[in-house]
C-alpha cells in the first residue's frame, strides 16, 4: 500500500468530520482566482494547495517538475510526466501536509501563499479531452432498458455480455461543474402514426456515470491489456452524462446516440487518482458466460464508491433520487479500456471514458429518470412537494460520490448543472 494511503495519517490542515479530501485522498485539479491564471491544485479540507507556488518557493525540488506544468490550465503536461513522477509528487504532498512535518507547517509566510479556501476559488475543467467515449456496462441498467423497449425475456441484447458495449461521443460538450446549459430542441416522434416534429425535448434525464481519464497514450495499433491497463489510468470523476430521451428514441435506430446525447455532459472538478482508490477495490460480478481471453482479468477490478444523485428545484431543497454504486458495473474499466484498443484504437493522454448509466439492482438505485420513474409511470415527488418524472426547467441534478473504509473517506466532491429552457 502507498504511504499517502495510510489510514492513520493525519493533516496539519484542518479537515473537517465527513470531508471528502483528506490526507489520503490528494486529488488534482485546475483552479483560478481573480488575481491568477488557471494552475494546478490538490483539495485538502476545505482549501486548495497551490503546486504552482509550492514548487516555486522550493518545497518540490527534488522532483525537478518545470513549474510551467503547473501553471497551466490543464492536468494533460502533469499527467504526461508519468506515473512515477505523479505518484512521486502526491507521496511529497503528503509528506509535506502530515501533522508531523513541520516544513511547511511551521512557515506561516509559506502557507498563506500556497493555500487558499475552495470557496474563493473558480474550479475549471480538469483536462482538455480530446476524444470521448461512452460505456453501457451496468447489468441492470441496460436489463431495465431492455424490459422497457424490447423484450423482458430477452432484454440483453446478444453481444451484452460478451464485450463492452460503447460509442464514441461528442468531447465539445463536456463541462465543468456549475456550467448550466439550455434544454435541448431536435426531432421527435410522440405520435406513432404521425410525422415527427420539431422542438424543445420533453423528456430530459440525467445519466448517473463516472469516467476515467488516460494517463498514458499509445500508438496506432498498439493494445492495452487488462493486465497493464491501471498504468493507462490516471484517475476518476463523476460524470452526468445528460440525455434526451425522446429526442433518443425517434433518432439512435440505425446508428445509435447522436443529438440526444451530445448537447452537455457535467464532469466534477477534481480527479481522484487510481491509487487513491486502490484501498477500495472489490471483487466484480462473475461473467457468464465467459468472457474471451483479451477480456479476462485477475484480482478485484470493481471499486466500492457510493454515489447519490439530487434533484434541486429552483429556489427549493435537495430530493434524494438515487443511492447507488460504481461496484455495481459488470464490465471493469480494465476491461472496457482492453476492449476500446484490442483494435489497434489509439489513446491520448486526457482522453475521458465513461462507464454509461450505473444502476444497481434495487429501484432505489437506478441510475436514470428513465428507470426510477419507469418511463414516467411513477412520478418522484420533491420536498417542496412538486413532482419530477423527468427533469424540468430551472432543475439542478447534483451527483456525489465517495467511498469509505477503516475510517477513512475519499470523495470525488460533486457534479452540479442546471438545465436553463431551450433557447
Amino acid at each position: 500500500m502507498s504511504k499517502a494511503n495510510d489510514p492513520s495519517l493525519r493533516s496539519w490542515v484542518e479537515v473537517a468530520a465527513g470531508s471528502d479530501f483528506p490526507i489520503q485522498n490528494l486529488p488534482f485539479g485546475i483552479f483560478k482566482t481573480q488575481s491568477s491564471s488557471p494552475r494546478v491544485g490538490v483539495a485538502i479540507g476545505d482549501q486548495v494547495l497551490d503546486l504552482a507556488i509550492l514548487n516555486k518557493l522550493g518545497y518540490l525540488d527534488d522532483l525537478k517538475i518545470d513549474n510551467s506544468v503547473f501553471t497551466n490550465q490543464y492536468l494533460n503536461d502533469f499527467i504526461a510526466l508519468g506515473k512515477q513522477t505523479t505518484n512521486a509528487l502526491r507521496e511529497r504532498i503528503s509528506h509535506l501536509l502530515n501533522v508531523n512535518t513541520s516544513d511547511l507547517r511551521d512557515n506561516k509566510e509559506a502557507r498563506v501563499k500556497v493555500l487558499q479556501y475552495i470557496s474563493n476559488v473558480q474550479m475549471q475543467m480538469p483536462v482538455k479531452v480530446g476524444d470521448y467515449t461512452d460505456f453501457y456496462s451496468s447489468i441492470d441498467h441496460a436489463t431495465n432498458v431492455g424490459t422497457m423497449f424490447r423484450d423482458p425475456n430477452n432484454a440483453l441484447l446478444p453481444n451484452w455480455k460478451h464485450l463492452p458495449v460503447g460509442y464514441h461521443g461528442r468531447a465539445s460538450s463536456i463541462t465543468i461543474s456549475g456550467t448550466n446549459f439550455h434544454r435541448p430542441k431536435g426531432q421527435t416522434k410522440p405520435n406513432e402514426n404521425e410525422p415527427p416534429v420539431f422542438g424543445p425535448c420533453r423528456l430530459l434525464d440525467f445519466e448517473l456515470e463516472t469516467a476515467f481519464i488516460i494517463g498514458k497514450s499509445t500508438q496506432l495499433g498498439e493494445s492495452i491489456t487488462t493486465d497493464n491497463a491501471d498504468e493507462h489510468i490516471f484517475g476518476m470523476v463523476l460524470f452526468n452524462d445528460w440525455s434526451a430521451r425522446d429526442i433518443q428514441t425517434w433518432e439512435y435506430v440505425p446508428l445509435g446516440p447522436f443529438l440526444a446525447k451530445n448537447f452537455a455532459s457535467t464532469v466534477s472538478p477534481w480527479v481522484v487518482t487510481l491509487e487513491a482508490l486502490e484501498p477500495f477495490r472489490v471483487p466484480g460480478y462473475k461473467q457468464d458466460p465467459k468472457v474471451l481471453s483479451y477480456l479476462e482479468y485477475s484480482g478485484d477490478k470493481n471499486i466500492d464508491i457510493h454515489l447519490d444523485v439530487f434533484i434541486q428545484p429552483e429556489g427549493g431543497e435537495e430530493t434524494l433520487v438515487s443511492h447507488s454504486n460504481y461496484k455495481f458495473m459488470y464490465w471493469t474499466m480494465e476491461q472496457q479500456l482492453a476492449h476500446h484498443t484490442v483494435n489497434g484504437c489509439n489513446m491520448n493522454i486526457g482522453d475521458m471514458l465513461a462507464s454509461g448509466t450505473i444502476s444497481g439492482p434495487t429501484p432505489d438505485s437506478f441510475g436514470s429518470m428513465l428507470e426510477i420513474t419507469w418511463r414516467g409511470t411513477k412520478p418522484v415527488k420533491m420536498k417542496d412537494g412538486s413532482e419530477r418524472k423527468f427533469i424540468n426547467d430551472n432543475d439542478s441534478v447534483i451527483i456525489r460520490g465517495y467511498c469509505e473504509k477503516n475510517g477513512v473517506r475519499i470523495g470525488f466532491g460533486e457534479s452540479r448543472s442546471k438545465a436553463l429552457p431551450a433557447l
